[in-house]
């Protein structure tokens, strides 16, 4: 009698290599995310900062020191904005927002996920502003892990 299909163990191994494959294309796909994620983050500042020169040319000041959450509320009624972005992988990462004490200029920031990322070298280091330390200064240089890639006015 002659039998056709897969046995047990045949299609054990399979699936097991189907498995191993998938893994390391999971693996490898792990640095593109956070680039992705990175230029995502670098773009929402940019448009955070359009509509901190419609809340400015409304209000002739710009929103007072907060977190994320109530300057996005803020920024929203002062300026008619429908949605401020929030960091994709929040409440893990957070944007920051400071202002200077006469509120005439402000600092956003991201933390970004990829310390060799090129895009540091176009941070601002704030020096505006009374007390930021946390966004990365490309005059000094240094590591930037962990601190914020920043954009000021």
């Amino acid at each position: 009698m002659n039998k056709k299909g897969f046995t047990l163990i045949e299609l054990l191994i399979v699936v097991a290599v189907i498995g191993i494959l998938a893994s390391v294309v999971l693996v490898g796909l792990g640095p593109v995310q956070k680039q992705g994620r990175d230029a995502r983050r670098i773009s929402d500042l940019r448009q955070v900062q359009n509509g901190l020169e419609l809340y400015y040319n409304a209000k002739s000041k710009y929103p007072p020191n907060s977190d994320w959450n109530t300057f996005s509320t803020e920024l929203k009624n002062g300026a008619g904005i429908s949605n401020v972005p929030k960091d994709p992988r929040s409440p893990s990462y957070e944007y920051k927002y400071w202002t200077n004490d006469t509120q005439t200029s402000y600092c956003i920031g991201a933390k970004l996920e990829d310390s060799t990322n090129p895009n540091w070298k176009g941070s601002s280091p704030c020096k505006n502003i009374q007390g930021v330390n946390e966004c990365y200064d490309p005059d000094v240089g240094g590591d930037p892990s962990g601190k914020y890639y920043c954009v000021s006015l």
